[in-house]
């Protein structure tokens, strides 16, 4: 099933934590540090609601010390997806915000990804087109199939495996940026 046709069928909680993985793997563009966004993982967990956590992030994560244009770029589309976050983890606001974080996830991690993607768009990627997919975007397509495969099997069961699918995505990206900051890549 395509990464389209997942967020389609993905429920609330489903959705949430997809935006929020995507998110998550993305804060060393922002400056933060690995648990800045747990309360929100903590609120998916208990359903209780994130507004607290997400205005605690949203003062605390800046801009990270980008290396270069591509940099700023990705900073740039990691910002939005943190201020797009609904309030409320429902409705169309919701899936809006989770297809959105997607799509800017995926294009963040071609902007920095040292190999050349050979596709359009992500776009193609995320409605299953995978043909010579650069490292670093195909890694980050896994994640997301990942995540949401994991809570429309396992329900908040699932997500404690969707953190730990982040937390290695956020470990490859700060990686990468580090590198670029240092020149090498």
């Amino acid at each position: 099933m395509s990464l389209v046709e997942l967020i389609a069928q993905a429920d609330e909680r489903g959705l949430a934590a997809s935006g929020l993985a995507c998110l998550d793997r993305c804060v060393p563009l922002l400056g933060g540090d690995d648990l800045v966004l747990r309360p929100l993982w903590a609120s998916l967990a208990d359903g209780s609601g994130w507004s607290e956590g997400l205005e605690k992030a949203r003062g605390s994560l800046g801009g990270g010390p980008g290396a270069g244009a591509g940099d700023g770029e990705a900073a740039a589309l990691a910002r939005r997806m943190l201020d797009a976050a609904p309030v409320a983890q429902e409705g169309d606001a919701i899936r809006l915000w989770a297809d959105g974080c997607s799509v800017a996830s995926l294009q963040i991690h071609r902007l920095l990804d040292p190999a050349a993607d050979p596709a359009p768009s992500v776009d193609a990627r995320r409605e299953g087109g995978t043909e010579d997919m650069s490292p670093l975007v195909a890694a980050e397509l896994r994640r997301q199939v990942t995540v949401l495969e994991l809570l429309a099997g396992h329900g908040a069961a699932g997500l404690r495996r969707a953190l730990d699918v982040s937390t290695e995505g956020r470990r490859v990206l700060r990686a990468v940026v580090s590198r670029r900051a240092r020149g090498l890549g």
